[in-house]
């Protein structure tokens, strides 16, 4: 624990430190999945776990309802490790920006308990439960604080809305249907903290 303000917090000072500083229960309750998506993401990072401060990593749990979805996202500032301890995972990312003349290329795999699978940082991944019951993941991040974007949310869901003749041209749709799109509200299954 440092006595400075360091990666955007204040580490407390060493001599009045505790265990409650490094300590974070809740891990072992499921997070609540009746939502649009299907998912929960509950996350242990520096804004709920004071000792992670300068550590460089994060943690979370993610539960799935039968065909529930983490939908796709960015982590800005972490690359992710995935292990499966319930259910059966469909997932994948998109490399990025590959060049004149290619296709951004997809990766993916199905996961099974105990299977390990890796999203490097920033890229765009997703994971779907394609199993007929309940799945549960933990995920480490190279990050104390590794943000997400959630891509349908950033993209639709903006405050204030991205111009609709801009996103209709970007993805070469009528402009109707950035307009639905934009008027549908947008689930942020992600981090609810402990």
């Amino acid at each position: 624990f440092c006595t400075v303000f360091v990666n955007g917090k204040f580490c407390k000072n060493p001599k009045i430190v505790t265990a409650e500083d490094f300590f974070r229960p809740g891990l072992n309750v499921a997070g609540d999945t009746s939502n649009p998506v299907g998912s929960a993401v509950t996350a242990v990072n520096v804004n709920n776990l004071a000792g992670l401060n300068t550590l460089g990593i994060s943690f979370a749990r993610i539960d799935y309802a039968p065909y529930g979805l983490n939908p796709p996202h960015t982590h800005p500032r972490a690359s992710e490790i995935l292990v499966v301890l319930e259910g059966t995972l469909y997932v994948g990312f998109v490399l990025s920006n590959p060049g004149p003349n290619m296709k951004n290329k997809l990766l993916t795999k199905i996961l099974q308990p105990g299977d390990v699978f890796v999203f490097p940082i920033g890229l765009i991944h997703f994971q779907l439960n394609v199993g007929k019951t309940n799945a549960v993941a933990f995920a480490g991040l190279s990050s104390q604080n590794p943000g997400v974007i959630t891509i349908a949310n950033a993209v639709f869901g903006s405050d204030p809305p991205i111009n609709d003749n801009l996103l209709a041209k970007a993805f070469q749709v009528d402009k109707k249907v950035v307009d639905y799109l934009q008027s549908q509200f947008w689930w942020d299954n992600s981090y609810r903290l402990v």
